[in-house]
């Protein structure tokens, strides 16, 4: 099911080197704030879990946001920047999708697979969170539990 509405049709992407950049970028602090979009979250994660193993993301995205953040002028605070459940949920769920691809698909295939479908959408974590619980600062600082259903991974 495609992840498009009109206020936010998918933004695929051309090559995997914009992929790459982006997850470098990340890494780097060399992305601008306005390259940090919806999309690029979701491809810079996928390229993360398929060429860099040595970062365990669970542990160490969280971190690598946050600094990104600083790095671009924003702040991480309790209604800003850094959210701890929502990134624990698409690390789970991109892992999952990933998974599920065929194994020799190339990224740039399974990128654009990923921002077009459901789970992009931006209201997507709303089947399992309630508005008012995944936006609490309890959620942004750490790992909240669904209360509307359980996550299928």
């Amino acid at each position: 099911m495609p992840a498009e509405s009109p206020a936010f049709p998918p933004r695929c992407f051309a090559s995997e080197a914009d992929i790459a950049r982006l997850a470098t970028g990340l890494l780097d602090h060399g992305l601008t704030r306005e390259d940090w979009t919806h999309e690029a979250h979701f491809a810079a994660t996928a390229w993360l879990l398929r060429h860099r193993p040595d970062i365990d993301l669970t542990r160490e995205l969280p971190g690598i946001i946050a600094r990104f953040n600083v790095a671009v002028g924003g702040q991480n605070t309790d209604s800003a920047g850094y959210h701890e459940t929502l990134t624990q949920f698409y690390i789970r769920a991109i892992r999952a999708y990933l998974a599920g691809r065929a194994a020799d698909e190339a990224l740039l295939a399974s990128v654009n697979a990923l921002v077009a479908d459901t789970l992009a959408e931006r209201g997507f974590p709303l089947r399992f969170w309630r508005r008012e619980t995944l936006f609490s600062v309890a959620a942004r600082r750490g790992w909240v539990e669904p209360d509307l259903a359980p996550l299928p991974w």
